[in-house]
């Protein structure tokens, strides 16, 4: 653990939830044929961002000074996680939520730490499938729904 990039991170990441939050309030109230309207999903994204965020703050100040060598950078991690987080967002609408997201998953588990694929698949498949059903079934809001193929 790096005492001072946790900071900087934890600040950064304040600032984004912060952000999410100030910017989803200025999104509608509602939508036409939803409960919930389009402000709830980041405001609620944000808030646990900012929270998080500030929880890693705290953290920090617990650390002990770190002396020797540097961690080695993981470069090959973060470019597949960016080129997989590319595809979701352009497969997004296509595709649609439970899939994407499920196949993001995965492979986010499987590249930073691998072996465990049926637990991965799992977490993978009861996130995607509870965060569809509490937010589109119970919630009534809207995500892009299943592929074509799958109706």
């Amino acid at each position: 653990m790096n005492k001072t990039a946790d900071r900087i991170a934890a600040v950064a990441f304040l600032a984004v939830g912060s952000l999410f939050m100030a910017e989803s309030l200025r999104l509608s109230k509602s939508a036409y044929g939803s409960a919930v309207g389009p402000n709830v999903f980041p405001f609620l994204l944000g808030l646990v961002l900012a929270l998080l965020s500030i929880k890693l703050l705290f953290e920090t100040r617990g650390y002990k000074e770190a002396v020797g060598e540097k961690p080695r950078r993981q470069y090959k991690k973060f470019l597949i996680i960016f080129i997989a987080a590319v595809f979701y967002a352009a497969l997004l609408e296509t595709v649609g939520y439970v899939i994407t997201t499920f196949l993001f998953l995965v492979i986010g588990f499987q590249t930073m730490e691998k072996g465990a694929l049926w637990k991965s698949i799992a977490i993978a498949a009861g996130f995607s499938l509870g965060v569809y059903g509490l937010y589109v079934k119970l919630l009534q809001g809207t995500l892009p729904s299943w592929p074509i193929w799958f109706q």
